[in-house]
């Protein structure tokens, strides 16, 4: 890891620990193990170093996408909501500071919404085609449909550590449970869809049964 990666991170570190006030140059150096005048040279502003650490961290890649073309909206969903889900889970300290940070730190808060907000869009014009392909009903808007699904793994993977009595179920199971219940809202027919890695049908936790649902006629 080079002298710049190793700022980048330490920013990150920091500002998940103590927010953007705390997150002062000498700490972030310390954590990255070089002088003040190092961070200087590479960043010029501790206000650069965040903004671009904080970018870094919210573009990281998610490991599924959805395909420009649906073929199998339940298995692409299922596989894109465990995707997204696990990044997260994985960014859940960096989110929540922000969030706290959005009246002090304003451009922080925006920088980490860039990212879902491009998901969003992407997600919506997914939607979009599952209707124009007949895949789906019409009898919805892909607009607050994207917004309920991902409204959804957003609460989860936010308040799971806060409120743990209110997810029952695991982590692992918590994108299908979802997205079983968003099938059906949608008006998706799902008989072949599967858990992307452990390769068993989408299941109804309650009844045990591969989920199957009828398009409208």
């Amino acid at each position: 890891m080079d002298v710049r990666e190793k700022l980048l991170t330490a920013a990150l570190k920091v500002f998940e620990e103590a927010g953007s006030r705390g997150a002062t140059t000498r700490r972030i150096a310390s954590e990255a193990g070089v002088n003040e005048i190092t961070l200087f040279r590479h960043f010029g502003s501790k206000a650069a170093l965040m903004s671009e650490a904080l970018a870094c961290a919210s573009a990281a890649p998610v490991e599924n996408r959805l395909p420009a073309e649906p073929v199998d909206p339940a298995r692409e969903l299922l596989a894109w909501s465990h995707g997204g889900y696990a990044h997260l889970r994985r960014n859940a300290a960096m989110i929540r500071t922000a969030m706290g940070e959005m009246e002090q730190a304003p451009d922080a808060a925006r920088c980490v919404a860039a990212n879902p907000a491009r998901v969003h869009e992407q997600l919506k014009a997914y939607l979009a085609r599952l209707q124009e392909r007949g895949l789906a009903s019409t009898d919805w808007d892909p607009h607050a449909a994207s917004s309920m699904l991902m409204g959804t793994l957003f609460s989860d993977a936010m308040g799971r550590d806060m409120m743990p009595e209110k997810y029952p179920y695991s982590e692992a199971e918590a994108p299908a449970r979802y997205v079983l219940l968003f099938l059906r809202a949608i008006g998706v027919d799902a008989p072949a869809a599967h858990h992307p890695a452990e390769g068993s049908p989408l299941q109804d936790p309650e009844r045990g049964s591969t989920h199957q649902r009828r398009r409208d006629p």
